[in-house]
C-alpha cells in the first residue's frame, strides 16, 4: 500500500521545496510539477511532490489520517 501526504511548501530553491505536516518539515522534489509556489498544498509521496491540492482536501486528508492513527493507537495499545 502507498500512501501520499498533504503539505504545504514552505521554501523552494533549485527544484527542491521544503514542506510542512503539522510541523514537521521535510524535502520533496518538484520535478514532477509545474509551477508549485510557496503557500500551495501538495501530495508528496516517496521524496515527490505529486500533485497540487486546495487547502480544504489538505486540511481535510490530514484530519482523517490523524483520526486513522488515533483508532489503530486505541485499538493496539502499548505494552509496558
Amino acid at each position: 500500500m502507498c500512501l501520499a501526504i498533504p503539505s504545504r511548501i514552505t521554501k523552494i530553491e533549485n527544484q527542491m521545496a521544503v514542506i510542512d505536516v503539522d510541523g514537521v518539515r521535510r524535502e520533496a522534489s518538484l520535478l514532477l510539477l509545474e509551477d508549485a509556489c510557496v503557500g500551495d498544498y501538495v501530495i508528496v509521496h516517496a521524496g515527490f511532490a505529486i500533485q497540487k491540492i486546495d487547502e480544504q482536501t489538505a486540511e481535510e486528508s490530514l484530519r482523517l489520517l490523524r483520526e486513522a492513527a488515533e483508532a489503530f493507537d486505541a485499538a493496539h495499545p502499548e505494552e509496558p
